[in-house]
């Protein structure tokens, strides 16, 4: 995949943001194969796995249906939307502050792996 233009990164920025919003875990998932990776430093707060990084649809619907559950107004702000060769980050504002959240994407646009970095990482 070249690099991903602006306007297909504000494309799915606008998509990913407003399914996170709306608490919509199917919506949410569209976004990502059912093979894909995440890491995340509250992976091993909230769901106790010590690597931080989750493999799989099912496994990070079950992470981020707890997620929901303990932040019932969970909300984002997208701040910025930065695009690359087969990646996009999002920066954003949510509960911990300012998150950058980067997607590499395959050739059909759909998240493979993702990493989400945090202005104010979890104890």
């Amino acid at each position: 995949m070249p690099t991903i233009t602006s306007d297909a990164a504000l494309t799915f920025a606008q998509s990913w943001i407003a399914a996170w919003n709306a608490h919509d875990l199917d919506a949410i998932l569209c976004h990502y194969r059912e093979d894909f990776e995440f890491s995340s430093p509250l992976i091993v707060k909230i769901a106790g796995v010590p690597s931080g990084q989750l493999h799989g649809k099912e496994s990070v619907r079950a992470y981020w249906s707890k997620g929901l559950a303990l932040i019932p107004n969970l909300h984002f702000d997208l701040l910025h939307v930065l695009s690359g060769v087969d990646a996009i980050t999002l920066v954003y504002r949510g509960h911990r502050g300012v998150v950058a959240e980067s997607f590499w994407l395959d050739s059909e646009g759909r998240v493979f792996k993702a990493s989400a970095c945090y202005e104010s990482p979890p104890a």
